[in-house]
């Protein structure tokens, strides 16, 4: 078969032709922008990843310090729960005798009493009395110390306590 193309036949070849090269143009410039938006997507999708694995990773090592923060009160409280039941059981225990208690007197009048010296000097400590600031009391009254121990031991024939060092005597009457 012949087919004899005429003028107007390239004519309308030739446009049909622009027209499909136009309508590629058209669907690859289409397709580009498609690409450039899901790679813009892709591109903020890996960076809000990245980001969050930064996050975790700072988290973890949050939690790891927390939990060992943690672990490291429970310890803590467990030895003071310890610390305090063998206290309860010390007081509640009947005093035992020769048991000797510190009594803390501050210008003569009693503070506080405590289980040994040990005790009273490191209270004195949280009233700003510095450690070794201690005098002797000798024989001067209680009055005229600023703090004072005196040691009391028990005495199970009187059910109390009495002093363990008694001041000596004074004389009487001028008597030597």
């Amino acid at each position: 078969m012949i087919r004899i193309v005429t003028a107007a036949r390239l004519e309308q070849l030739d446009f049909d032709a622009r027209a499909a090269h136009e309508r590629a143009r058209q669907a690859n410039g289409a397709a580009n922008a498609a690409f450039a938006r899901h790679a813009r997507e892709l591109y903020a999708a890996t960076d809000r990843a990245e980001c969050a694995d930064a996050s975790a990773a700072e988290l973890g090592k949050l939690l790891a310090g927390a939990l060992a923060e943690l672990a490291v009160a429970q310890e803590e409280l467990l030895l003071k729960d310890i610390e305090i039941r063998r206290l309860r059981e010390e007081l509640e225990a009947d005093p035992v005798e020769g048991q000797a208690l510190t009594v803390l007197l501050h210008y003569g009048e009693p503070h506080m009493i405590y289980r040994s010296r040990k005790d009273a000097h490191a209270d004195t400590s949280t009233h700003g009395v510095a450690p070794g600031s201690w005098e002797p009391a000798g024989e001067r009254p209680p009055a005229a110390c600023t703090w004072r121990c005196e040691a009391f031991i028990y005495d199970a024939g009187s059910n109390g306590f009495r002093r363990a060092f008694l001041p000596a005597p004074e004389p009487v009457g001028g008597a030597a």
